[in-house]
C-alpha cells in the first residue's frame, strides 16, 4: 500500500467466522468501497463501489449496504435508503451542519426492516432512536433511549436479534442503562467485580457465556469469563501483565469551569506520592481531531509522565464530541480563539487548586492537538514554559491545500467549522505560522515524514520560519512515519526525547538516552539548544545522524 492507501474493519460475523467486512480506497485514493475478505484465502469481493463520493455505507445483517450518506455543500449530510440489495435508492434524511456530527444510521436489526441510529435534531444531546420504513416512502421514528448528560456512546447489542440489550452514556465515565431486562443480573452483577468500565466483547454461540472486558484506570486490561447461570465470572488474564501490582496513579475526573460558565469535562492525574502543599509542574495534554475526545482509564502518557514528577490534565475542550450538539458546535470557527481559551482556563484551574507551579506549565499534544501546542506558544507565550508539537499543523489554509484525496468528500464541513480557503486573511489571524516571531519559550516539533493528514511541509515551514527569526527549536523527523509513531523503536525515541526537552525546561526526572535513538530512524535535525550524548544536529547529505 501506499501512503494514501487506507483500510479498516467494518464488521465481522458470528456466521461467517472466516469472512470481514472492510473499507478501504485501494481502487481509488479519495473513495471508500466496501469488499468481503475471506480470511483463509485471501480473496477479496466488491459489495459496493463507491463512486457517488459518500463518507457513511451501512450495511444489514446480510452485509448488503442499504443506507448511504454524503456530504452536502452547506457541510450537513444527505443519506439514502432501499429496501433490498437490488431496490431504488431513495432519500432517507437531511441533515444540516449542526446535526450532521450527532445524527447517522448506525445499524439494522436481524429483520433488515428496521435501522438503529442516533438522533440529536430537535435537541442537544444524541438519542438511540429506531427508523422504520413505510411503503409510502416514509418513515416511523421512534426514540429508544435519551439521556441530558451527553450523547449515546454506546450498545451493547444481542449478537443474535441485533436488538439493543444496554445503552451507555460517558460524560466523565461511562454508564450503563440497562433497557432489555433478561441481561440486568447479569450487568448488575457484573458491575460489582471491579472498579473499572465493563464491555462485553464476546459471547457464546448459546449466549450463557459471557467474554468481559475491565477497563481501569491504573493497571492494564482485565479480562474475565462470566457464567450467566451461574452467574459468577472467573479472572482470566491482562492485556499486559508486565503492568499487574505496579504503583500506577489514579486518574480523576473532574468538570472545570471556562471562563464564560461552559463546563469542561476533564481528567487529570497526580505524580505518585504527591502530598497536600506539593507545586508540581503540569503537562496539559490537547487532544486530536478536534473531533473527538478524551475518556477516563489507562493512559501511558499519565503514567509515564507522573513517573517522571509531572502532573498530567487532558481538557475536553469545546468541540470535542460526545457531550451533545451544542458543545461540539460552540467549537465552530474557534480555532486560535475560545478552544484555545479553555485549555488555558483548565491550566489556571490546576494552578488554582495549589497543587500546579504556575511557572511550569507546558502544552503538549498530536494532531489538532500539535496546532494548539503551537496556538499557545504564539498565541500566549507568557502562560506556557514549553511546548511539545506533535504532527500538527502550522497554517491552516496550507493544510486544507495538501489534505490526503480521502479528506476530500469532508473538505466542505471542515471549511464550514474552522475557515474556508477563500478567507486567507480569517487563515492567517488563527495560523500559528502567522504569529511565529511571537514564540519565546521552547519548542519541540515531532513529525512523520510520510504523514498524509498533516504533510511534512507543515512542520518544515513553521521551523523555517523560526531559523529565520533566530528562535531555538527542537525538531525530530522520522522518515518511516506518517500521522504519529507507530515502530515501537520510534516511539520509545520520541519519549526519550520529549523526557529530556521537558526535564530541561520543567525540571522532571529524566531516565538517561543509552541506545534509544541510534535504535530508531530519528533524525534530529534541530537541537534547540538540547545535549544528546553523542549526537549533534541531522546531516541531511548523509541521511542518517552524525555523531559529535
Amino acid at each position: 500500500m501506499c501512503s494514501s492507501d487506507l483500510a479498516s474493519l467494518m464488521s465481522g460475523h458470528r456466521d461467517r467466522p472466516d469472512q470481514i467486512l472492510v473499507q478501504t480506497n485501494a481502487r481509488d485514493t479519495a473513495s471508500m468501497d466496501v469488499v468481503r475478505i475471506d480470511t483463509r484465502t485471501g480473496e477479496s469481493t466488491p459489495v459496493f463501489e463507491n463512486t457517488g463520493g459518500f463518507i457513511q455505507m451501512v450495511p444489514d445483517d446480510d452485509w448488503a449496504v442499504r443506507v448511504r450518506a454524503r456530504m452536502n455543500a452547506e457541510g450537513g449530510t444527505e443519506s439514502e435508503f432501499r429496501d433490498s440489495p437490488e431496490g431504488e435508492w431513495r432519500p432517507l434524511d437531511s441533515v444540516g451542519l449542526e446535526d450532521a456530527m450527532t445524527t447517522s444510521t448506525i445499524g439494522f436489526d436481524k429483520s433488515g426492516k428496521r435501522m438503529w441510529g442516533i438522533d440529536a435534531r430537535g435537541g442537544d444531546k444524541a438519542r438511540l432512536v429506531s427508523v422504520t420504513a413505510n411503503p409510502d416512502g416514509t418513515f416511523d421514528r421512534e426514540t429508544i433511549f435519551q439521556s441530558n448528560e451527553a450523547d449515546v456512546a454506546d450498545a451493547m447489542i444481542n449478537p443474535k436479534t441485533l436488538e439493543p440489550e444496554a445503552i451507555a452514556v460517558n460524560r466523565l465515565r461511562k454508564e450503563w442503562t440497562i433497557v432489555d431486562p433478561a441481561v440486568r443480573p447479569d450487568l448488575e452483577k457484573l458491575a460489582t467485580l471491579v472498579d473499572g468500565e465493563v464491555e462485553v466483547i464476546d459471547r457464546s454461540g448459546d449466549d450463557r457465556t459471557w467474554v468481559v472486558a475491565y477497563l481501569v484506570d491504573d493497571g492494564p486490561v482485565q479480562y474475565w469469563l462470566w457464567d450467566r447461570d451461574a452467574q459468577e465470572g472467573r479472572y482470566l488474564f491482562s492485556n499486559r501483565p508486565s503492568l499487574d501490582g505496579l504503583p500506577l496513579v489514579k486518574m480523576r475526573a473532574v468538570e472545570i469551569p471556562a471562563r464564560d460558565g461552559l463546563m469542561l469535562p476533564s481528567y487529570y492525574s497526580l505524580p505518585h506520592g504527591w502530598k497536600e502543599g506539593d507545586k508540581v509542574p503540569l503537562v496539559v495534554m490537547v487532544h486530536g481531531g478536534p473531533w473527538a475526545r478524551d475518556n477516563w482509564g489507562y493512559n501511558p502518557y499519565h503514567q509515564w509522565l507522573t513517573n517522571r514528577g509531572y502532573a498530567v490534565l487532558n481538557v475536553n475542550f469545546r468541540g470535542s464530541t460526545g457531550f451533545g450538539k451544542d458543545f461540539l458546535n460552540a467549537g465552530n470557527r474557534e480555532w486560535y480563539a475560545k478552544m484555545q481559551d479553555d485549555v488555558n482556563d483548565a491550566a489556571q484551574w490546576a494552578v488554582d487548586q495549589g497543587w500546579a507551579d504556575p511557572e511550569r506549565l507546558a502544552i503538549m499534544g498530536g494532531s489538532y492537538g500539535g496546532y494548539a501546542t503551537l496556538a499557545g506558544m504564539t498565541r500566549d507565550p507568557e502562560l506556557w514554559a514549553c511546548g511539545v508539537d506533535i504532527v500538527g499543523p502550522s497554517h491552516i489554509s496550507t493544510l486544507l491545500s495538501t489534505i490526503p484525496p480521502y479528506w476530500e468528500p469532508m473538505k466542505v464541513m471542515f471549511e464550514q467549522r474552522v475557515g474556508a480557503s477563500d478567507e486567507p486573511e480569517y487563515l492567517d489571524s488563527i495560523s500559528p505560522l502567522t504569529h511565529v516571531d511571537r514564540i519565546a519559550r521552547p519548542l519541540l516539533i515531532a513529525q512523520g515524514a510520510n504523514d498524509p493528514r498533516v504533510k511534512i511541509s507543515e512542520s518544515d515551514q513553521i521551523v523555517a520560519a523560526m531559523d529565520q527569526q533566530q528562535i531555538p527549536v527542537t525538531y525530530v523527523v522520522f522518515p518511516d512515519e506518517g500521522h504519529g509513531f507507530a515502530r515501537p523503536e520510534n516511539n520509545k525515541a520520541f519519549n526519550a526525547v520529549t523526557e529530556v526537552f521537558l526535564a530541561d525546561h520543567l525540571g522532571g526526572r529524566v531516565e538517561p538516552i543509552t541506545t534509544e535513538l541510534e535504535e530508531s530512524t530519528a533524525q534530529l535535525r534541530r537541537l534547540g539548544g538540547l545535549r544528546f550524548e553523542g549526537v549533534s544536529e541531522w546531516d541531511p547529505r548523509s541521511e542518517e545522524h552524525t555523531s559529535e
